[in-house]
């Protein structure tokens, strides 16, 4: 395996490994290096994965400046050698939402995280990341998604999720093989909340969206996002309807 470094916005880094005999078609799992005064990793990977996102991470800025590490919930692939990057980095604090900090993060991980209310920002010298609460979205009550204000750069953990290879960065629909994905795995806590947490996150009207299982979309993220909503809406009026509460 290799992990592959692209630059999808200006300062934000996305590094990419594809996993091949995930089934049915292999899984891309990217983590998200945002340059900075006071770097922040968004997902570690698996601990399997760490020397090589470690070495990739080292060809952007020195793995032991790495000052903030973030992710969208608490799980393997999202950040599950935290601890080997809070022992490489002395500076380095996780943060995350009350939720995540309380179920999980204060016994597993090794020092103590910072925990960020919801639209709390840290400023991490000439980028911004903003931390938005976004309970069972896609899954886990404890899930979170960064916003980088200075790019536009909506961090976005699960959502998206596509399987099979591919592009680094992408200007096509991406809402089309996300659906499919769901489909494949049912992976989403399908909750009458999705469609509205969604919603909210259009209007931040992101220029570049930050797929942990896919390529970095450039375009119309308030699109992508109001259309991946209604894809969620439908969902759950159907899975109303199979249990005959509508």
């Amino acid at each position: 395996m290799e992990t592959r470094i692209s630059e999808i916005a200006d300062g934000v880094f996305r590094l990419s490994t594809f996993i091949p005999d995930v089934p049915p078609t292999g899984l891309c799992f990217n983590q998200f290096l945002i340059r900075g005064d006071e770097p922040l990793l968004f997902h570690t990977g698996m601990r399997g994965l760490f020397p090589l996102v470690r070495e990739a991470v080292a060809e952007l800025a020195a793995p032991s400046s790495l000052r903030w590490i973030s992710f969208g919930h608490y799980e393997a692939d999202e950040c599950g050698s935290m601890n080997e990057w809070l022992a490489i980095a002395p500076t380095a604090e996780v943060a995350h939402g009350m939720t995540a900090a309380a179920v999980s993060l204060n016994d597993q991980a090794d020092r103590a995280p910072r925990v960020l209310q919801h639209g709390e920002a840290i400023d991490l010298g000439g980028k911004r990341a903003r931390y938005l609460d976004t309970p069972h979205v896609p899954h886990g009550w404890e899930a979170g998604l960064i916003y980088e204000e200075t790019t536009g750069t909506l961090l976005c953990g699960d959502l998206f999720t596509q399987y099979g290879a591919c592009d680094d960065t992408t200007e096509s629909d991406i809402v089309a093989a996300a659906i499919a994905g769901e489909d494949i795995a049912n992976y989403s806590a399908l909750n009458p909340a999705m469609g509205a947490t969604l919603r909210k996150l259009a209007e931040l009207k992101p220029r570049t969206l930050a797929l942990m299982h896919g390529p970095a979309f450039t375009g119309d993220g308030a699109a992508a996002l109001t259309a991946l909503a209604d894809d969620y809406d439908r969902r759950l009026r159907a899975k109303a309807r199979a249990l005959g509460l509508h």
